[in-house]
């Protein structure tokens, strides 16, 4: 089992995975985390989180017959991370989460564990095993700290040292009885620069993450109303949210990708809150065809956009655009122009 684990390593590399780690089941202390996270409410609107705590700390549940994990790491980075400090600077364009540019991972990665799970068919047969993309109830950060992938930051997110955090996460719940991997040390070290960039202070202390004040979160996960009090805070990101990723030291490190779905598609590493905001429905549902954004829908894109606008230095164009949709027919989007137009002295 220890030189079939190798082997599947290698395999792995060879379909571009930039790590392969084996971890147990047995996540008996990062359950009790879990209920402590959810007792506090943390989780926000996120009820799946809570539905499905015991499969998520329980894969042999989840998927009886498990023993074991394979983890699989695929970097995403694409471009310099100076130019993404630029777009944050620079209120009046929108600022989308590196992940979230280019094609939709979660086919991509499912397509290349299954290939990882065929080839290790082709090599000794059939058993049994169940790929994750993030589609299920998987605790994969803690998973993949097991497998040895990388540590926990205080940010929440794995890190490795040499690749930072811009990657995915994918998961082979299997039977095979593989030698395990050890774990990393954690090399945080006395470093909060992750807490203490975050807009919203959503990062309450190390390793402890309020979901409902994250900018991730409230633009990506959460389906009504962004609280008012955090709007200033959310400034152009109008999906998702990369502060305590771009000043992580350990990101330095960090290599391109050579995945071509992972390229910036429809300009969103350079487009204007201005234009986005233009676009109807059915562009959006156009554009944003095999994108992860596709998924929040027009409504609430327009909502993100809103804010992001009512965040921009006060212009004719701006004002212009917000009006535009003063009297959409949606109340979710009425609120958050009326909101925006009153930052810029504009009565609704």
């Amino acid at each position: 089992m220890a030189a079939l684990a190798d082997r599947i390593k290698q395999w792995g590399a060879e379909l571009g995975f930039q790590a392969v780690g084996i971890a147990d089941v047995d996540l008996s202390a990062a359950e009790g985390r879990l209920a402590e996270w959810l007792g506090m409410g943390w989780h926000g609107e996120m009820d799946y989180m809570a539905r499905h705590a015991g499969l998520r700390a329980r894969p042999a549940q989840l998927v009886p017959g498990t023993v074991r994990v394979i983890s699989c790491r695929m970097d995403y980075l694409e471009g310099a991370a100076g130019p993404l400090e630029e777009e944050l600077a620079d209120r009046s364009r929108a600022y989308v989460a590196r992940y979230a540019r280019g094609r939709d991972y979660h086919k991509l990665l499912r397509g290349r564990l299954q290939r990882l799970c065929d080839r290790i068919e082709t090599g000794i047969g059939p058993f049994g095993y169940r790929v994750f993309a993030d589609s299920a109830p998987v605790m994969e950060v803690e998973l993949a700290t097991r497998a040895g992938i990388g540590w926990r930051g205080k940010h929440t997110l794995l890190l490795d040292r040499t690749a930072g955090s811009w990657f995915f996460l994918g998961e082979i719940y299997c039977d095979l009885p593989l030698v395990c991997d050890s774990e990393k040390e954690n090399h945080c070290g006395t470093c909060e620069r992750c807490i203490e960039i975050c807009p919203t202070q959503a990062i309450v202390a190390p390793y402890k993450l309020d979901a409902r004040r994250c900018i991730s979160y409230l633009t990506i996960e959460h389906k009504g109303a962004i609280p008012a009090e955090l709007r200033p805070l959310i400034g152009n990101r109008v999906y998702g949210c990369d502060d305590c990723q771009l000043v992580c030291p350990w990101n330095g490190f960090a290599r391109l990708s050579a995945e071509d779905d992972f390229r910036v598609r429809n300009g969103l590493d350079r487009a204007s809150l201005v234009d986005l905001f233009a676009w109807s429905e059915t562009e959006f549902d156009e554009r944003m065809r095999g994108s992860p954004i596709r998924r929040i829908g027009y409504e609430r894109w327009l909502r993100n956009l809103a804010v992001g606008l009512g965040n921009a230095p006060t212009s004719p164009d701006i004002v212009v655009s917000l009006s535009s949709k003063a009297n959409h027919a949606s109340a979710l989007v009425r609120e958050h122009v009326a909101w925006a137009l009153e930052r810029h002295g504009v009565a609704a």
